[in-house]
């Protein structure tokens, strides 16, 4: 299958900015604006959160309720037709969980990913098999072709890491717990190490590893996340906001305010900070493998 970074997500995320505004220019609350629409609150936060695509006609009745002007409007209703737009993932929407389809968009668009994880490898980073004995763990009782179907969803996003358009400059800091975890047994886990060593080399990606030795450092505060910066436009700006994902359990958090980026920010570039080098990284992920095998 051939991955693209077509998809609704940047758009449904611009539609719902440019929306909320008009309504804070209004001067309406999201009760005030659900009664007059005759919608739910939760609908109207979907919108303006990107997570739902919307009709032109919808946009045309909203902003004739926000008092946005012929031109803005005529505007927004274009926006509109591109928010159906249809990404390679979305023939999977089956197996994909509630939302993520919204981070698989962001992803795809995404220009530069500074990640750090704690306790497992990237899902962008993973093989067929460590990805696969994740996905059954966390799927008891789900029949293997489904199974297959969410391993190949997630094999499939680690396109963009080679696509020869536009590929993203991937940085990505590991705890050594993840290194010494031998998911799905000690051939699985040597398999997903030399997978690392190899994706170290790729000239837009850089993996570093936070020892042990690092002692207290600032992921063991953050948790797990990754932020996502997107293009800089013909004006100079980003053409989204920087966005942090951060996953649960149960859920997932999108934070995008100015505050929780540099929040974030300054907790990678610690991490950052405490990890070996790309060579010493390189040189811990063969040592791991080669423990392994003893």
């Amino acid at each position: 299958m051939t991955a693209t970074t077509t998809g609704s997500t940047v758009p449904r995320r611009q539609l719902g900015r440019r929306l909320r505004d008009l309504r804070n220019q209004a001067r309406f609350t999201v009760r005030a604006a659900a009664k007059v629409l005759e919608w739910s609150e939760p609908k109207i936060w979907r919108i303006e959160t990107g997570q739902t695509s919307l009709r032109s006609h919808d946009v045309e009745t909203m902003c004739r309720v926000y008092g946005a002007d012929a031109k803005l409007t005529e505007g927004l209703m274009g926006l509109a037709k591109e928010t159906k737009a249809r990404g390679w993932w979305h023939s999977y929407g089956d197996v994909i969980p509630e939302n993520f389809d919204l981070y698989i968009g962001l992803e795809e668009a995404a220009s530069h990913l500074s990640w750090y994880e704690s306790e497992l490898v990237p899902g962008l980073l993973q093989t067929d098999d460590y990805a696969r004995t994740l996905i059954r763990e966390d799927n008891r009782g789900v029949s293997e072709e489904e199974i297959e179907r969410r391993v190949h969803v997630r094999i499939a996003r680690q396109a963009l890491l080679s696509r020869v358009t536009a590929a993203p400059t991937v940085d990505v800091a590991l705890n050594e717990a993840v290194l010494r975890r031998p998911v799905g047994g000690q051939k699985i886990m040597e398999d997903q190490l030399d997978r690392l060593v190899h994706l170290n080399s790729l000239p837009n990606v850089s993996l570093r590893v936070v020892p042990y030795s690092a002692g207290l450092h600032a992921g063991m505060m953050s948790g797990a996340f990754v932020t996502m910066r997107f293009p800089v436009g013909a004006d100079g700006r980003e053409t989204e906001p920087p966005t942090v994902y951060v996953e649960g359990f149960t859920g997932a958090l999108y934070l995008d305010k100015p505050n929780e980026i540099a929040r974030y920010d300054g907790a990678f570039e610690s991490i950052w900070g405490s990890a070996h080098d790309e060579a010493g990284s390189t040189s811990l992920l063969k040592q791991a493998a080669r423990e392994l095998g003893k």
